[in-house]
């Protein structure tokens, strides 16, 4: 088997999230706890309890995911062999991709996304994000080439064939989706986000995040992190600090990923986090790669089952 490890985004945050791996295992407990420490609030507390509109809030939904990411991580590895090939997150998720690939320590990369969320939930700009379900990437950015300028909204996440988000400010996000639906759009969701991430007008996130990466410790990566920004596999730590400032006004280009791990090989992707949304999106993108989300304590049974050789009786995508 060829494995990536995916990490997952926001917007698949519950509450609960994160609980049963943790009363299933070891090293799964002892994240939450580091997490506590490290921020001086209950990560595990928000995670497993809520309530909802404070797991919602930018500020704990990127920390809480991160933290939930890495102790499934560690729970696959506390019960079953683990030599991944690739590793990569979607969003937020590519922290989560950097503990697993050594880049960070755990402790740097929580401050680092703390620090990411404070940054995007301060953003005071009357904007935000839709996806839009149903067209490609090039038909919609027609429409949004359309209505605004690129300073103004963008294609934001190319996630899926038919699954694509724009992002920007209110008014031109508005209009496209007004246009969207009558061009027969499927479906179109407003994401449930504090402002247009992704995108230009997260400009001076950007540039916050580059001096806040001076403060830690980087390694190159012991394993290659597919690029949201570039859609390809890197290892050296000075070009993935630079990509992963640019990431919070760059699209992200999760299609690519997943097509270079194709062809590269990939035949199994395991999502370490809460839910399922990347093994979905993977199917779509790479039929032919076979989807595992270590979520909870069944999908933790069956990867680990699959891993260690043994007969495995539970579909694809268990754990969502």
């Amino acid at each position: 088997m060829t494995i990536a490890l995916l990490f997952s985004p926001q917007g698949s945050h519950s509450v609960g999230m994160g609980r049963e791996l943790a009363e299933a295992s070891a090293a799964a407990r002892a994240v939450f706890g580091a997490a506590d420490a490290a921020l001086g609030w209950s990560v595990s507390g928000t995670c497993w309890d809520g309530p909802q509109e404070r797991l919602d809030d930018t500020r704990q939904t990127q920390p809480c995911l991160l933290t939930t990411s890495v102790a499934a991580l560690r729970a696959l590895q506390e019960r079953a062999p683990l030599e991944p090939a690739v590793v990569a997150g979607h969003s937020v998720g590519e922290y989560a991709a950097l503990v697993a690939a050594g880049v960070l320590e755990l402790d740097a990369a929580l401050r680092l996304v703390a620090r990411r969320a404070e940054l995007m939930a301060e953003v005071a700009v009357d904007g935000g994000m839709s996806a839009v379900i149903g067209f490609d990437r090039p038909a919609v950015q027609s429409v949004v080439d359309a209505v605004a300028r690129p300073t103004e909204l963008v294609v934001a996440n190319d996630n899926a064939p038919g699954q694509i988000v724009i992002s920007g400010l209110r008014e031109p996000l508005q209009a496209a989706e007004e246009l969207l639906r009558a061009a027969g759009a499927r479906r179109i969701v407003r994401l449930p986000v504090s402002g247009p991430f992704h995108s230009p007008l997260m400009a001076g996130v950007a540039e916050a995040l580059a001096e806040a990466f001076e403060a830690e410790p980087w390694s190159d990566a012991r394993i290659p992190i597919m690029s949201n920004v570039s859609g390809k596999p890197i290892t050296d730590a000075g070009r993935i600090r630079a990509l992963l400032a640019e990431q919070v006004r760059s699209p992200v280009e999760w299609s690519a990923c997943v097509e270079r791990m194709a062809q590269d090989g990939v035949d199994l992707a395991i999502e370490c986090g809460s839910g399922a949304a990347l093994v979905a999106m993977v199917k779509r993108i790479a039929p032919g790669i076979r989807g595992m989300a270590v979520a909870d304590r069944t999908g933790l049974e069956a990867a680990a089952a699959l891993l260690s050789g043994q007969p495995v009786g539970v579909p694809a995508g268990a754990g969502r």
